[in-house]
């Protein structure tokens, strides 16, 4: 991909950030990387992926339109592969022809309204770290393409609607922030993770011991002290509902591992039908940071949206000059 861009006359700039914009009466006129660098361009592409938090408070102080909206947070959950493969497959599990299992769960909780949900399934994967910033813990998951370390995880989420929170625009992110330094510090304040049997969890009591295949290590916790008491209400009641659906899900063997709180962009950052940012022209917000898409391939999908609309703005109308026929007119003579 960089070599079709340098192939077109593009540039790539490594190890560089957008530390600020320049605008010039609600016009796009460069951005500043760095804080040393200013960079012509009348046209940016705002794609920053749902962790850019330094970028979403630039944008802030430049008062441009943020609005908050819902996303979730909560834990992973981890189980022996083989323990999914039974629920899920029964007698034919182990079977050659059929592959590590996945499940998707969802639950609404009747004492709050939240929604709580599996997210982002990995079978046969781990659990990996995923902070963007110094003192925080951040957990999310993936699988290499054999499937193989015998352990399933996903996201056990509980929904997190705007009118929950603040009205400031950055509330969501204030409250992620939160939870990431809550897990690092109860987790050892050295980037382990803190995890705690489901059980346990139910029980509301420490674990004496855990496993898990985070990185670079766990600590056997209390994830009450971590979540909001809310929060953890819900996910114990969605997940005695999900141990009734498949039974053993919530068994001595599987492990909660705090916290997973990037499941999408906590704010939108507003653009009009052009999808130019309303306040300046030539930003286009753009995917799941900017709060237009709830995953990666949507993420994609809105790329080609905002590509398509910038080759469109580029492309002048041809006009052609109205000719008005009187009489009799040479054919070969018109304009």
């Amino acid at each position: 991909m960089r070599q079709e861009i340098l192939s077109r006359g593009g540039k790539v700039y490594f190890c560089a950030r957008v530390t600020d914009l320049i605008m010039d009466n609600g016009v796009l006129r460069g951005i500043v990387i760095n804080n040393s660098y200013m960079l012509d361009a009348s046209v940016a592409v705002l794609a920053t992926g749902n962790s850019a938090r330094d970028v979403f408070r630039t944008l802030y102080r430049h008062n441009l339109s943020l609005t908050a909206k819902g996303f979730a947070v909560g834990v992973r959950i981890e189980h022996p592969q083989a323990k999914i493969d039974t629920i899920q497959y029964g007698e034919y599990a182990g079977h050659p022809k059929l592959g590590p299992a996945d499940y998707h769960l969802t639950y609404h909780d009747p004492e709050t309204g939240r929604a709580f949900y599996t997210f982002c399934m990995c079978p046969g994967g781990q659990v990996i770290a995923s902070a963007s910033g110094p003192g925080q813990v951040v957990t999310n998951g993936m699988s290499y393409f054999a499937r193989d370390s015998g352990v399933a995880n996903s996201a056990l989420v509980v929904s997190v609607p705007p009118q929950t929170l603040d009205r400031h625009p950055l509330a969501g992110i204030l409250l992620q922030e939160d939870l990431e330094r809550r897990a690092f510090q109860i987790g050892g304040a050295n980037y382990h993770a803190p995890v705690q049997g489901v059980r346990d969890f139910l029980e509301r009591r420490e674990s004496s011991a855990v496993v898990s295949t985070y990185r670079p290590g766990f600590r056997a916790a209390n994830l009450w002290e971590v979540l909001p008491h809310e929060i953890c209400g819900v996910i114990a009641r969605g997940l005695r509902d999900f141990d009734r659906r498949m039974p053993g899900f919530a068994g001595p063997e599987s492990y909660l591992v705090g916290v997973e709180t990037r499941t999408s962009s906590p704010l939108r950052i507003e653009r009009g039908s052009d999808l130019n940012s309303v306040e300046v022209e030539g930003l286009y917000p753009c995917g799941e940071g900017a709060g237009y898409a709830g995953g990666i391939v949507s993420s994609a999908v809105d790329g080609l949206r905002v590509a398509e609309r910038i080759i469109e703005s580029f492309q002048q109308p041809q006009i052609i000059p109205e000719v008005r026929l009187e009489g009799t007119v040479d054919a070969n003579a018109l304009p």
